[in-house]
């Protein structure tokens, strides 16, 4: 996988979710930013139902249009939005402007989905009854249980590839910490289910206790 082709698509992705999801779903009645993985994908939760799937934004009435090329101003005139991430609530962000071409290229965004996919999966399975929540800001997939944060990130100036991440709230000390918020393995070193599944579990076990083996 081309590094820098994978961070361009993932600056794509991340500008349409804040822009196009998270921000008008947050100036809506629901006032909520959570937004929430789905096969190839990602999506509100509320209103207005917007998709993004294989690379392209679905609107309500089924119609496609592809990101590639596009941008998020254009895109939005086609859904019949208004642009503009959720004011007010954070810092950080895509930093993708309204009219910025958007870069997706189909492996990537393959790739990002699968990421997501896989973490959604494991946390639940891992936190039984749990609802992990794809969050705009940092464009990651995560639960926080017992002052413990779980997730998934598609890469980020930390790691430029997916991984999955133990965030204890208070820093922990031992050899399975080994990332400043706390753990994290890249997803390519977790290639089964079960290992990921496995790799939050001992996160959570261990975490419990403060220290690692």
């Amino acid at each position: 996988m081309d590094l820098d082709s994978l961070a361009r698509t993932r600056r794509a992705l991340h500008g349409v979710a804040e822009t196009l999801l998270a921000g008008p779903q947050y100036r809506g009645p629901a006032a909520t930013i959570r937004l929430r993985p789905v096969p190839g994908g990602f999506a509100t939760r509320t209103d207005p139902p917007l998709l993004v799937v294989d690379g392209a934004l679905l609107t309500p009435d089924g119609t496609g249009h592809p990101l590639a090329g596009s941008t998020c101003a254009a895109l939005a005139a086609a859904a019949g939005i208004t642009p503009g991430g959720p004011q007010g609530l954070y810092a950080d962000g895509s930093g993708v402007a309204p009219d910025e071409p958007l870069h997706v290229e189909p492996a990537c965004a393959r790739l990002i989905a699968d990421a997501f996919a896989r973490g959604d999966a494991a946390l639940r399975e891992a936190f039984p009854g749990c609802d992990p929540v794809l969050w705009p800001e940092h464009f990651d997939l995560g639960v926080t249980v017992a002052e413990v944060n779980y997730g998934v990130s598609p890469g980020d100036g930390f790691l430029p590839e997916p991984y999955a991440y133990v965030g204890p709230h208070t820093p922990r000390t031992g050899a399975f910490w080994n990332a400043p918020f706390g753990a994290a393995r890249r997803l390519a070193d977790l290639p089964t289910q079960g290992d990921l599944t496995a790799f939050f579990t001992e996160g959570r076990d261990l975490a419990a206790v403060g220290t690692s083996n």
